[in-house]
């Protein structure tokens, strides 16, 4: 999460002014947990504990899905952040500025994959599964889900940055997840990040996301693939790599050749990773979040 100090972020400080909202987040860092389990573990009322799952829920810290248990449906929580950072306002005499592009996930100048895999639109499976050869169809353009069990995705990025101009952070936003032969929620895959033929890091996916219909995936979409991700973000700066906060490697802004006039990102599952658990990359139309992969640079100049 990247908090401010605008009212915007003001619900996910009241979620986090409570010490039983932050044990009961301790405790979903471990395992998801029901209600009933929440209460009993933080000696509260099912009813009392209803309402901490609201506020967390509500400030995008825990989502909730219902389940079958055993005296019938039971509501999981299960945490949703894995960090946030709070950006306070720039220095005097500096204005803090950005480019910002969204890449559709379709969107990409080159892929080298294998199955499983498949892409498709909000309206049609582009071509049929397990099928390499679809990732080249036109209508790629308009996918807003791809997977693949091994292999790379690269796309190109335009770089506007001009002379003058100090770059700060490169900020890359996505909906990621595993790639499982159906799903599975434990499914480990190690996905490697790389800018510029520079690798970034080493991250390792939990799962492929099944157990309930991501918010924004289409009713027509088959329940046994892929429902929805975790939104993570990737941060390239002077002091290093970050995912969701936490230090990835020391790989710099300088060390990518940030000012090359493109950049190209690949995102890949290689073939020495531990955890061979593959990809699925969710854009528009997909997912819980309906956001395209997105690539932001901050910067900063003086003030004229």
């Amino acid at each position: 999460m990247k908090l401010d100090l605008t009212e915007e972020s003001l619900p996910v400080y009241e979620a986090l002014a409570s010490a039983v909202r932050l044990h009961m987040l301790r405790l979903l860092a471990e395992q998801p947990m029901n209600v009933k389990e929440l209460a009993a573990a933080v000696k509260l009322s099912s009813a009392i504990m209803t309402m901490h799952v609201r506020k967390l829920e509500a400030a995008g810290l825990i989502t909730t899905h219902m389940a079958p248990g055993r005296s019938g449906l039971q509501k999981i929580c299960t945490l949703a952040a894995e960090g946030a950072e709070i950006v306070f306002p720039g220095k005097p005499g500096t204005r803090r500025k950005s480019f910002r592009k969204e890449i559709p996930v379709g969107h990409y100048s080159d892929f080298r994959i294998e199955p499983t895999c498949g892409l498709s639109t909000t309206e049609q499976v582009i071509g049929s599964f397990d099928d390499p050869r679809y990732f080249w169809d036109l209508e790629r353009m308009n996918a807003g889900i791809l997977w693949f069990g091994k292999g790379y995705i690269e796309y190109k990025i335009p770089n506007f940055l001009l002379t003058g101009q100090q770059p700060e952070e490169l900020v890359i936003t996505m909906e990621i997840a595993s790639e499982a032969p159906s799903v599975n929620n434990n499914w480990p895959s190690d996905i490697t990040f790389t800018l510029n033929g520079r690798k970034l890091g080493d991250w390792t996916s939990p799962g492929d996301y099944g157990d309930s219909r991501g918010k924004y995936t289409p009713a027509w979409w088959p329940q046994l693939t892929n429902q929805y991700g975790l939104l993570k973000q990737l941060r390239v700066t002077s002091k290093g790599t970050f995912m969701d906060g936490l230090k990835l490697s020391d790989v710099t802004l300088d060390e990518v050749d940030i000012r090359s006039k493109q950049w190209t990102l690949r995102l890949s599952v290689e073939e020495d990773a531990e955890h061979i658990g593959g990809l699925t990359l969710f854009g528009k139309g997909f997912g819980n979040y309906n956001e395209d992969l997105t690539v932001e640079l901050f910067y900063t100049d003086a003030h004229k």
